[in-house]
């Protein structure tokens, strides 16, 4: 076994077609959670151009690459997934039956430390580092749009009535609603970050397009288009106006739902909702087998899924003062957050003071507005 490390322009075209061929071929042996388009070379690579330090480690066997692990890391020797806190999917996309030293591939990528907070399941030599396991809703449509529709009714009964209503009721009282499901127009793609700046301040959340590589990698991604990955760009429009979109990423086989957001003026019609059953709609059209709504539990994901996936937060580590110094300030701090978003009786009332943060500065910032004279 042979382990070199790249910067992600040293990737050659042939080890990038290797590494989408492995996760093409994962569904067809029994690893779908390989073929999530955050393990994809191309989201990578988009990493790469904004944040520094990332690195692709390649294992070949026989000359053959077998296996690729994209990582981020620091001088001091600390590594992270790439997009840690951003990606949905991470670990090392492999060939069937292939399996790994932890110890030894860290080694390789000069890491004392691999952090991630969304490993994907089958990860065996990873496992002893998990120090948390959550589930992530995905939305199954392989057996059709349709099929997906009558389990849904079944499982939610008024939830789906209600949902269907209130998207009769949007397309009468507007005057007709418009699907475009690969939206093209980067205009829509700047409405969808101003809704989605506005929801996170709204709420207290941090706003992640304040931070421009952020804005700069969505951009990038939309713009990114192979036969098996694309940014994907889904818009509700009311009457020619947009009311709900969603940025993605679409692998061959799974669309990962990442930033979706709607227009506050048409919440009574829940247009969010509306939107993800079109987007299933389109995407089982599509030949997609899942979406994947992301870990954290949220009333609406809830409602939609089909069923849950596992992802797994953790450390993987050598014996290194560097990777006790790093989980000694980490995992305080991951313990507390978990513990909170896990506990009713503690997540709602934090919740509430967040709102509370979030319209007192949205009131600070709208008085800071200079006003027209």
């Amino acid at each position: 076994m042979d382990i070199s490390v790249y910067r992600p322009g040293e990737l050659t075209a042939a080890d990038r077609a290797a590494w989408t061929a492995l996760q093409a071929k994962a569904h067809l042996h029994g690893a779908p959670q390989l073929a999530n388009p955050f393990l994809s070379p191309e989201f990578a690579l988009a990493v790469g151009r904004y944040r520094r330090g990332v690195r692709i480690a390649v294992v070949r066997e026989g000359g053959e690459p077998a296996a690729f692990l994209p990582f981020q890391r620091s001088a001091a020797g600390v590594g992270r997934a790439v997009g840690l806190g951003l990606s949905d999917a991470q670990g090392v996309v492999h060939r069937p039956g292939f399996t790994w030293d932890a110890g030894r591939l860290l080694r390789a990528c000069g890491l004392a430390v691999w952090e991630f907070d969304h490993l994907v399941d089958g990860q065996r030599p990873f496992e002893a580092g998990i120090s948390g396991t959550f589930p992530s809703p995905v939305m199954d449509v392989d057996q059709g749009y349709d099929t997906y529709l009558a389990g849904l009714r079944e499982r939610s009964p008024k939830f789906t009535r209600t949902t269907l209503a209130k998207e009769r009721k949007l397309d009468r009282d507007t005057g007709g609603l418009r699907y475009v499901h690969d939206e093209r127009d980067p205009a829509a793609l700047r409405t969808l970050m101003e809704w989605k700046s506005a929801q996170y301040r709204r709420t207290g959340r941090s706003d992640r397009f304040a931070q421009d590589w952020i804005t700069d990698l969505v951009r990038h991604l939309f713009h990114t288009r192979t036969d098996r990955f694309a940014g994907n760009l889904s818009v509700l429009y009311a009457d020619g106006r947009p009311v709900a979109a969603h940025f993605g990423l679409r692998s061959e086989r799974v669309l990962a739902c990442w930033f979706p957001a709607y227009d506050p003026a048409f919440a009574k019609y829940s247009p969010g909702l509306i939107l993800h059953l079109r987007m299933a709609e389109a995407a089982a059209a599509d030949g997609i087998a899942y979406l994947d709504l992301g870990r954290g539990r949220k009333e609406y994901k809830e409602s939609l899924k089909t069923r849950d996936i596992r992802v797994s937060e953790g450390w993987v580590t050598r014996r290194h003062p560097v990777a006790l110094g790093h989980r000694a300030r980490r995992a305080p701090v991951r313990a507390l957050r978990n513990a909170v978003v896990s506990r009713p009786e503690l997540f709602e009332p934090a919740d509430r003071l967040l709102k509370r943060v979030g319209k007192i500065r949205s009131g600070r910032a709208a008085m800071d507005k200079p006003t027209k004279t």
